[in-house]
Protein backbone atom coordinates (compact mmCIF):
# COMPACT_ATOMS: atom_id res chain seq x y z
CA UNK A 1 0.00 0.00 0.00
CA UNK A 2 1.62 3.01 -1.01
CA UNK A 3 1.11 6.43 1.82
CA UNK A 4 0.47 9.64 0.77
CA UNK A 5 0.52 13.07 2.28
CA UNK A 6 -2.88 13.67 4.51
CA UNK A 7 -5.32 16.31 2.68
CA UNK A 8 -5.76 19.57 4.20
CA UNK A 9 -9.50 19.70 6.42
CA UNK A 10 -9.44 22.90 7.29
CA UNK A 11 -12.59 23.89 5.77
CA UNK A 12 -13.74 20.61 6.10
CA UNK A 13 -17.95 19.95 5.48
CA UNK A 14 -18.76 17.35 8.27
CA UNK A 15 -21.51 15.31 8.32
CA UNK A 16 -22.46 13.07 11.28
CA UNK A 17 -23.11 9.25 10.44
CA UNK A 18 -26.88 8.40 10.06
CA UNK A 19 -26.83 6.06 12.57
CA UNK A 20 -25.89 8.59 15.13
CA UNK A 21 -27.97 9.47 18.24
CA UNK A 22 -29.12 12.44 19.87
CA UNK A 23 -28.22 11.82 22.96
CA UNK A 24 -24.30 11.80 22.20
CA UNK A 25 -23.32 8.57 21.81
CA UNK A 26 -21.00 6.54 19.55
CA UNK A 27 -20.95 8.77 16.66
CA UNK A 28 -18.42 9.31 13.75
CA UNK A 29 -18.78 12.17 11.08
CA UNK A 30 -17.27 12.11 7.66
CA UNK A 31 -16.11 14.57 5.53
CA UNK A 32 -17.12 13.98 1.29
CA UNK A 33 -15.87 15.62 -1.51
CA UNK A 34 -12.26 15.42 -1.07
CA UNK A 35 -9.74 14.78 -4.38
CA UNK A 36 -7.35 11.34 -4.30
CA UNK A 37 -10.29 9.65 -3.60
CA UNK A 38 -9.76 9.90 0.16
CA UNK A 39 -12.40 9.67 2.71
CA UNK A 40 -11.70 11.79 5.99
CA UNK A 41 -13.47 10.25 9.26
CA UNK A 42 -13.56 11.66 12.95
CA UNK A 43 -15.25 11.42 16.03
CA UNK A 44 -18.29 13.68 16.63
CA UNK A 45 -17.02 14.17 20.31
CA UNK A 46 -13.89 15.10 19.09
CA UNK A 47 -14.56 17.61 16.74
CA UNK A 48 -10.40 19.12 16.70
CA UNK A 49 -8.88 15.82 17.15
CA UNK A 50 -7.23 13.67 14.85
CA UNK A 51 -9.11 12.24 12.11
CA UNK A 52 -8.59 9.05 9.65
CA UNK A 53 -8.36 9.02 5.97
CA UNK A 54 -9.42 5.80 3.80
CA UNK A 55 -9.35 5.06 0.36
CA UNK A 56 -12.74 5.92 -0.92
CA UNK A 57 -13.05 1.79 -1.90
CA UNK A 58 -11.82 0.80 1.39
CA UNK A 59 -14.29 3.40 3.10
CA UNK A 60 -17.67 1.92 0.70
CA UNK A 61 -16.53 -2.20 1.19
CA UNK A 62 -16.60 -1.02 4.85
CA UNK A 63 -19.81 0.73 5.10
CA UNK A 64 -21.44 -2.24 2.60
CA UNK A 65 -20.92 -4.43 5.39
CA UNK A 66 -22.09 -2.62 8.36
CA UNK A 67 -25.24 -2.05 6.02
CA UNK A 68 -24.99 -5.95 5.38
CA UNK A 69 -24.81 -6.75 9.38
CA UNK A 70 -21.47 -7.82 9.12
CA UNK A 71 -20.31 -5.46 11.66
CA UNK A 72 -22.32 -6.17 14.71
CA UNK A 73 -21.43 -8.43 17.46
Amino acid sequence: MERTSRPDLNGAAWRKSSYSNQEGGNCVEVADGFRDAVVPVRDSKVPYGPALCFEAGSWSAFIGELKAGHGRS
